[in-house]
């Protein structure tokens, strides 16, 4: 089998993981090749989330395991191929050199085992870095059961790495991954939490949940995510949408991936790490998933109208990142301008924020932008809904490397 068709099969086959995010390294190289810091990755991401800046392949598309979501499952009949370490190296400088890429996400399915496959990743990263002088950025795959001192190795030599945890719940991974345990992929993220420092896997780790391939609520998947969060550092964790690519009478049966609630789970995610919202202010019990029609932070405003409407001009930071249409950035500039001025709605258009979204929540100068008798939650949710109503990309794929 020759390169090329090595490459079609095995970037084919790596296009189902959404775990591979760029920021956060400063690597680089003095006298070879590629560097994190001064060339940066130019991050661009699919409307799924994915990553598509990065050469995205498996080291082989052979598995000894049986997953029942899987296309390189076991038991599949299909194509496999399996790249040795130079040709890994030569397809990824060849992108390089042309400016294809800026760096390399590198997994594998589990060859012989875990330790076997883990050497075979450390080898080809070893090449990259040591002969071919490469400091461009490399994100790999750690695999779980694989030895400490292995994951040490590999750490050792690229920027970031994942370990997926595949499932929200180990009952779901009992179900469809019987081969899988979430202990090992625990272990690794507590290895790398406690031994991370600028050499070890400098940008940090992630991990990707599948959604909607078993039936856990947006409340169990948001506080597994929180707890990753909490409990071992991790830099993203990534949402990827179920794809029915088997057939199972385990796997459910879905006209098209959860695309919108997949998107609702990273809107969220995002309130977490960086608005200072908490799971129970979003969901709870008696609401267990996120409204479909309105973003995250629309619904959490709807639910607590009694907050609203905040004043602009007086109410405190973590007060503004909680209205719809004000980021951190246009929250930064209401702070520091309404020291210097009375800020109104003009103003705010200047700012940044989205006032179209905005404007239910907020006054200014105790002015309210519209009748004060359309302060309604029927109302203003019929509003929002109406600005959601974009047509949804229905693609679901990484970028191509050929044309079919």
């Amino acid at each position: 089998m020759d390169l090329k068709e090595k490459l079609k099969i095995l970037a084919d086959s790596a296009k189902y993981d959404a775990s591979c995010s760029s920021s956060g390294s400063t690597r680089k190289s003095n006298r070879g090749m590629g560097a994190t810091a001064f060339s940066g990755i130019c991050h661009s991401f699919a409307s799924d989330g994915r990553c598509i800046s990065l050469l995205k392949i498996l080291m082989t598309n052979i598995c000894i395991f049986d997953c029942k979501y899987c296309l390189n499952r076991r038991s599949n009949n299909i194509k496999r191929a399996l790249f040795t370490p130079e040709e890994v190296c030569e397809i990824t400088l060849n992108f390089y050199r042309r400016n294809y890429i800026e760096g390399l996400f590198l997994s594998s399915g589990i060859i012989k085992s875990p330790d076997y496959t883990m050497e075979l990743l450390i080898k080809t990263v070893t090449l990259l870095r040591k002969k071919y002088h490469f400091g461009g950025y490399i994100h790999c795959k750690a695999i779980p059961g694989a030895s400490e001192k292995l994951l040490k190795e590999l750490g050792l030599l690229v920027d970031r790495l994942s370990a997926n945890i595949e499932l929200p719940t180990e009952n779901g991974l009992k179900l469809l991954a019987p081969n899988k345990e979430s202990k090992k992929v625990n272990q690794i993220m507590q290895y790398v939490k406690t031994n991370r420092n600028k050499k070890f896997v400098p940008a940090g780790q992630s991990t990707q949940m599948i959604i909607g391939a078993t039936k856990e609520s947006d409340l169990e998947i948001m506080n597994k995510s929180a707890f990753m969060y909490q409990n071992y550092q991790l830099k993203r964790v990534f949402y990827s949408a179920y794809i029915g690519v088997n057939h199972d009478s385990f796997l459910p049966t879905l006209e098209q991936p959860p695309l919108k609630r997949e998107n609702r789970l990273y809107q969220a995610d995002w309130l977490l790490r960086y608005y200072h919202f908490k799971v129970s202010d979003l969901l709870n019990e008696k609401k267990p998933n996120f409204n479909i029609l309105v973003d995250p932070k629309c619904d959490y405003a709807l639910h607590h109208l009694e907050e609203f409407p905040k004043e602009i001009n007086t109410c405190s930071y973590y007060d503004l990142l909680k209205i719809p249409g004000i980021g951190i950035t246009s929250a930064k500039r209401i702070l520091s301008s309404r020291k210097v001025f009375t800020i109104t709605f003009d103003d705010l258009k200047k700012m940044g924020v989205v006032l179209k979204r905005a404007k239910y929540f907020i006054t200014c100068n105790h002015q309210y932008l519209l009748n004060p008798t359309m302060y309604q939650k029927k109302f203003i949710e019929a509003n929002l809904v109406l600005e959601e109503q974009t047509p949804l990309k229905k693609e679901y794929e990484q970028l191509r490397l050929f044309n079919e």
